[in-house]
């Protein structure tokens, strides 16, 4: 089994299952460098024995009540992703490990898509008889209409590959709702519109008993870009807009109770931003 990690925010729990964990996050953020990173003591948790940085793929599975909540779905097994080798024809154990915390296939109520890229969609659906179909057959799966807009035309190949194994299928079973970036998910669940990375990006907020968490998505890849919310991610549809969208949120969410659990965040994947001089860090 994979490492796994919990959070109890009130009476919601929250549990990372991870896919991949691994260096080589300079790719995205190419000012993460191991010689920018090395001075940085608090960033240490979220680098590798050599100073990469690191990164995660993970979903956050989230139990509300009865209700069983995924966001984001990883890379997938069984994709043709030859840009990214780390997703490419993968053959992990995920679906065997959400299901032993409960998280089965055919327990599942919702998905939530923080955006549509390859590596947070992909277990969205399965090869079944060599047909893509869906996953988590009984839940809903909740795509901002924003999202979809943007991406239903998307021309460009690796984008229309995903779109065509791992989103269509759920359209074509009825499974998809097209929500707005505020949509409420369940009781003390909410999307928030977080847009930059991709136009319809979401992050989802956590509230219960008092107590607060907020999940990332891809508005920070690292927790070095709240330090440098100008250090941008080459895959950000629009760089100016998603530097903003980081620094609203540390403004937001910086020196509160609120804990921030990074959907990409290697290590300890969640802690408390911070105020550190003009920036913020990310204690855990």
């Amino acid at each position: 089994m994979t490492d796994q990690l919990t959070w109890q925010v009130g009476d919601i729990r929250i549990t990372r299952v991870q896919e991949w964990e691994g260096a080589g996050l300079q790719m995205l953020v190419p000012n993460a460098s191991v010689e920018n990173l090395a001075p940085i003591d608090w960033v240490q948790p979220f680098v590798d024995h050599k100073g990469r940085a690191t990164a995660s793929m993970h979903t956050l599975a989230v139990e509300v009540d009865d209700q069983r909540i995924l966001i984001d779905t990883c890379a997938g097994n069984d994709k043709d992703r030859p840009m990214m080798p780390i997703w490419h024809m993968r053959t992990g154990p995920f679906l065997q490990e959400l299901e032993e915390i409960g998280f089965g296939p055919d327990r599942v109520d919702t998905v939530v898509c923080t955006h549509l890229h390859t590596d947070h969609v992909g277990w969205n659906t399965r090869l079944v008889d060599d047909r893509w179909m869906p996953t988590f057959s009984r839940a809903r799966t909740l795509v901002a209409r924003e999202e979809w807009d943007h991406w239903r035309e998307e021309d460009a190949d690796d984008m229309r590959q995903t779109l065509t194994d791992s989103v269509q299928p759920l359209f074509d079973a009825d499974l998809v709702d097209l929500v707005e970036t505020n949509h409420q998910v369940a009781d003390g669940v909410t999307m928030l519109p977080t847009p930059g990375h991709t136009p319809g990006h979401v992050a989802v907020l956590i509230e219960s008993q008092g107590e607060s968490a907020v999940v990332t998505g891809d508005l920070v890849h690292h927790p070095i870009q709240f330090a440098h919310p100008d250090w941008r991610d080459i895959a950000d549809s629009d760089g100016t807009q998603a530097e903003q969208t980081r620094r609203d949120f540390s403004t937001r969410f910086g020196d509160s109770p609120t804990l921030v659990i990074g959907t990409h965040f290697g290590g300890p994947t969640a802690g408390h931003l911070v105020r550190d001089g003009d920036a913020y860090r990310l204690d855990v």
